[in-house]
């Protein structure tokens, strides 16, 4: 017969989700579904010459393909982290790979460019759902050292995902040839998704939705007002960045950005002062582990990932490589941040943000490294294949960096906030990484007007030490700050 405190223990345990052991299933579920997520956006950037001859298709719409997605995507980020931290995180964590899956449909059967991007805006607001679900999930299923261990393995997918997304692109182009090739890149995410969704009505927990009051606060519970003008906000920031040929008067935007951030920030504190629940704490930004932990990963995704934009660019149009070579270059780089995300995540416990000062160290070795094989290359001392192991230095601090940055950031958050608070960091890293995109490459074009692309990319490489340079700022000023 068992005692009363076996009884109190096994009802502790029932309450506390980070002793469910079906938790690891549930985490094995969102990396599927981000692992797909991921896989879907490296594939696009190997599929866009194909997709342009294959539909006939404007520079324009080709950069809407990349922009449409991550624009919608930046734009749900914060409300959808905020409705799975009322309405339940496993139901729109459904919702969203449904929805990304049936997108993902549509953009492999699409007839012309404009149903395509059409496709890739859904497949956008899809992900956008998903993954702060898939952020708070971790934080509430998690705690200490197994939290950590679980964003190891989150890093750890999206360093398999950035090696295999190109490669894959690559081969199913070759197999499908130039128009079924790229229509294969968009459908191979379909059973994926069936798994997921399948795998996750199987193991997350019920209600996977819990419906709105309503009596009381009821859809106030979401603040929609709040939800709009941030979503306002984020899209005055990004569409200038992502549409920057469109004209002096479309970068009014920013300033129209930053006024709807005001209002925003005005409306949360007088819906909290009504004694409703706002879209986001504000309370948390005066956690200085958090506003650092922001800060370091807006910074270091507006640097590094140009590198892969701009290896593309010097290795297939400075040297003539095609683009399945040119997807090889960052093999070795993706592969070693897998491992040491999964490394970092069980030691960011114990280590800490020196773990992630380490990463930013080794980040910036490996830019500086990269910076003399391309001149030697230039010299003709190197073949330019010698910038493979250049850029694993890259690939390691990455695994250092993200994961644990994530882990660290989110430690002091309340679980209430869990999905928002995150997804709020996920769009510092979309605005971050517009703006490096758009203004490192900008720096590269105007250098490669009046130079060579060993000049240019140079220049690039070294924009981007400067920004990792900061982040590495942010992040010892965090060390000080723990220590105070």
């Amino acid at each position: 017969m068992p005692t009363k405190t076996n009884a109190n223990t096994a009802a502790q345990d029932e309450a506390d989700p980070t002793t469910d052991p079906v938790r690891w299933r549930i985490l094995s579920v969102l990396l599927v579904t981000i692992f797909m997520t991921l896989v879907s956006v490296s594939i696009v950037n190997v599929a866009l010459p194909s997709i342009r001859h294959g539909l006939n298709a404007s520079e324009a719409d080709m950069q809407w393909v990349l922009s449409g997605y991550a624009l919608t995507f930046g734009v749900v980020l914060v409300a959808a982290g905020r409705a799975g931290d009322i309405m339940g995180r496993g139901g729109l964590f459904l919702i969203g790979v449904t929805i990304f899956t049936l997108a993902s449909i549509a953009a492999g059967m699409a007839p012309n460019a404009e149903w395509l991007n059409g496709a890739r805006f859904v497949q956008g607001i899809g992900s956008g759902l998903l993954n702060p679900q898939g952020l708070g999930m971790i934080q509430h299923y998690f705690r200490g050292g197994a939290r950590g261990r679980a964003f190891g393995y989150f890093g750890t997918t999206v360093g398999l995902s950035v090696a295999i997304g190109p490669v894959l692109g690559g081969l199913l182009i070759e197999l499908g040839g130039a128009d079924l090739g790229w229509r294969l890149t968009f459908l191979v995410n379909v059973p994926i998704g069936v798994l997921a969704i399948t795998l996750g009505l199987l193991w997350f927990p019920r209600p996977l939705i819990s419906r709105l009051p309503r009596t009381g606060s009821g859809l106030r519970s979401l603040d929609p007002v709040g939800a709009v003008l941030l979503g306002l906000a984020v899209l005055a920031v990004l569409f200038p960045f992502m549409e920057g040929r469109g004209g002096a008067l479309i970068w009014l935007l920013l300033p129209a950005g930053l006024v709807l951030v005001w209002l925003w920030v005005r409306w949360e504190r007088r819906y909290a002062g009504l004694g409703l629940s706002p879209m986001v704490d504000l309370k948390i930004f005066s956690t200085r582990s958090y506003t650092n932990g922001i800060g370091i990963m807006a910074l270091y995704f507006m640097g590094v990932t140009s590198v892969w934009v701009l290896v593309a660019l010097y290795v297939q149009e400075g040297d003539g490589k095609t683009a399945l070579q040119s997807a090889a270059f960052g093999i070795p780089a993706a592969l070693l941040s897998a491992y040491a995300a999964h490394w970092a995540g069980k030691r960011v416990a114990r280590i800490g943000r020196k773990l992630v000062v380490a990463g930013l160290l080794i980040g910036l070795f490996g830019l500086g490294l990269s910076i003399l094989v391309v001149i030697l290359v230039e010299a003709g001392l190197l073949s330019i294949w010698w910038l493979m192991g250049a850029l694993s230095f890259v690939g390691v601090a990455q695994g250092m960096v993200i994961s644990p940055n994530q882990t660290l950031t989110l430690a002091e958050v309340p679980l209430e906030y869990a999905g928002s608070s995150g997804a709020i960091m996920q769009t510092g890293q979309r605005i971050g990484t517009a703006i490096g995109i758009a203004v490192i490459t900008a720096a590269v074009f105007a250098t490669l007007a009046v130079s060579s692309w060993g000049t240019a990319m140079i220049m690039g490489l070294a924009l981007v030490a400067l920004v990792v340079m900061l982040a590495l700022l942010v992040a010892l000023k965090d060390l000080r700050d723990r220590k105070q």
